[in-house]
């Protein structure tokens, strides 16, 4: 059995009329990190978008576990297991923890039984959800903020999870700690696709690469070799007749 958990084809996506994305291909496997580096521009963050159903492609498809989701409403791409932590402060300060994190599970509201479990699992995943659980979320430092995102976006049990930025904003100790939970979530046989700025950190954080450039994919492997390859100059910081 495959172990392709989602795939975009020959996808192509953009704003006002203009293109974005064009004609991209992209395959994620079960229980992989896949980070998605490039230039400003490159369509990382589009890509993102038109998985969860933000950005509604014009051409192409996007299947996950066989079902085509390319074009449904976000709700519905959340319900069949597409869950996204975003790049902005995406916590209500004014609300606890416990209460932001029940935020993610109102697909499951009225099933408490469910509900509950679930929040044992991101409590047992992520121990600051019950350490912080009675504490406003803006008391919260930048790293504890980002994992009660993280630990948010787990309640509805999603297959697939996008992550747009985690490390901005973090200092070293906090993007040491994101990174392991993240690594952890991966382990849970959850698939992370995620978009950094910092193309080492991302591929040490991840199991495969992907280079994006004007839309499109210009190169893509395991982690360990996209930051090593000669290319990545070229494709990421422009030099070398870029």
């Amino acid at each position: 059995m495959s172990d392709v958990v989602l795939t975009m084809t020959d996808v192509e996506a953009g704003y006002g009329g203009g293109l974005v994305l064009q004609g991209l291909s992209l395959e994620l496997e079960r229980g992989t990190i896949t980070c998605i580096v490039g230039p400003n521009g490159a369509g990382k963050s589009t890509v993102l978008r038109v998985i969860s159903g933000l950005l509604k492609p014009n051409t192409g498809s996007v299947v996950l576990g066989g079902q085509p989701i390319g074009g449904l409403p976000p709700a519905a791409i959340l319900k069949a297991g597409v869950a996204q932590v975003p790049q902005n402060r995406a916590l209500f300060d004014g609300m606890s923890v416990h209460e932001n994190v029940l935020m993610g599970g109102y697909l499951i509201r009225r099933q408490r039984s469910l509900l509950h479990e679930r929040l044992e699992m991101v409590g047992d995943l992520i121990p600051i959800v019950r350490e912080r659980a009675h504490d406003k979320a803006g008391n919260l430092s930048g790293g504890q903020r980002r994992m009660v995102e993280i630990g948010r976006a787990l309640m509805l049990d999603p297959s697939v999870i996008l992550m747009d930025e985690p490390s901005l904003g973090l200092d070293p100790k906090s993007v040491a700690k994101v990174a392991e939970l993240i690594r952890e979530v991966a382990s849970t046989g959850r698939t992370v696709l995620l978009v950094e700025q910092n193309v080492r950190l991302g591929m040490n954080l991840a199991t495969h690469g992907v280079v994006m450039e004007q839309g499109t994919v210009r190169l893509s492997g395991e982690a360990a070799g996209i930051a090593d390859n000669p290319e990545i100059a070229t494709m990421y910081l422009g030099k070398a007749g870029g």
